[in-house]
């Protein structure tokens, strides 16, 4: 019977804890969702800040050793080539960006957050993307829109808002032409004081993902282990509790068959302690009258 007590208390204690944990849980994992997307917004906002001043400065040195003229470097006559589709341009400087710019933005990419990191100017123009993006044409047009990006002219809505943009780290959800949602992170791009255009990077919201279930993961574990471990506790406390309830039940039960000589003694100062004291009361008295009808 006892044991069928403790097992119900233990039940509706352990469902009360699952509940503060679950709650608990949910909590803490918006928390750090929360604190993760700020981090990986952070460090995206600082990588694109400090690659555009680094994409400023190249233009700068080589305006100054006369790689560039100013007017070449702000070239927009963009000069179609070949039947691409999407559209391919030439500029007076893209040959400057393949060789000088390449190395950096790849070099970002190590970062697996990071999807893209390129420079455009303010039309969205992109003439030197990623070398993962440059892969040879083969004249499937969803692969190459795919393996061969740069050099096109990103002109829709999220494009140009990030190419004109004016504000450092200027965060933006972009739904690419390749199906992919991420977030599009753009800092201005200066070069000789002027704004040239801006340095995109493409964030991944799928690793960022991934990253969210696996802290998820972590917690759904370490929770389940705290539950498991605090169920098995509670379990042994209450059943320990109602040890002395189940040894009065014992001596109750005998003196209700007729032994009434073993005394029952009261080992706590509770409500067990209480009923100790009645059942010994009570042992006393059928002990007394027990004795009067044998002297009868």
């Amino acid at each position: 019977m006892f044991r069928k007590i403790s097992i119900k208390v233990a039940v509706k204690v352990n469902l009360v804890l699952l509940v503060i944990v679950g709650f608990g849980t949910v909590v803490l994992a918006k928390e750090q969702f929360q604190r993760l997307d700020e981090q990986y917004k952070s460090q995206a906002k600082f990588e694109s800040m400090v690659a555009a001043k680094a994409v400023g400065k190249l233009f700068d040195e080589a305006i100054d050793n006369n790689a560039l003229t100013a007017a070449d470097a702000f070239d927009t006559n963009y000069q179609q080539y070949g039947s691409f589709d999407p559209a391919k341009y030439h500029t007076k400087y893209d040959a400057f960006t393949d060789k000088a710019l390449l190395g950096l933005q790849d070099e970002m990419l190590r970062n697996p957050s990071i999807v893209f990191a390129v420079t455009v100017d303010q039309n969205g123009y992109l003439p030197t993307h990623n070398s993962i993006y440059q892969q040879p044409i083969t004249g499937d047009k969803e692969k190459d829109k795919v393996g061969n990006r740069t050099k096109r002219i990103f002109n829709d809505d999220t494009g140009l808002a990030a190419a004109r943009n004016t504000r450092p780290g200027f965060i933006q959800v972009y739904k690419r032409d390749t199906g992919e949602t991420m977030w599009d992170v753009s800092s201005p791009i200066m070069v000789k004081g002027k704004q040239w255009g801006n340095f995109r990077i493409g964030l991944s919201i799928e690793a960022l993902n991934k990253a969210k279930s696996s802290i998820l993961l972590q917690l759904l574990i370490s929770m389940a282990v705290i539950i498991v471990v605090t169920s098995l506790l509670i379990h042994f406390t209450i059943h320990s509790s109602l040890q002395p309830l189940t040894l009065l039940t014992e001596k109750a039960s005998r003196m209700a068959d007729g032994d009434v000589t073993s005394p029952i003694m009261a080992h706590t100062k509770d409500e067990i302690g209480d009923l100790a004291h009645v059942l010994e009361k009570i042992r006393i008295s059928m002990k007394s009258a027990t004795e009067r009808l044998r002297r009868l």
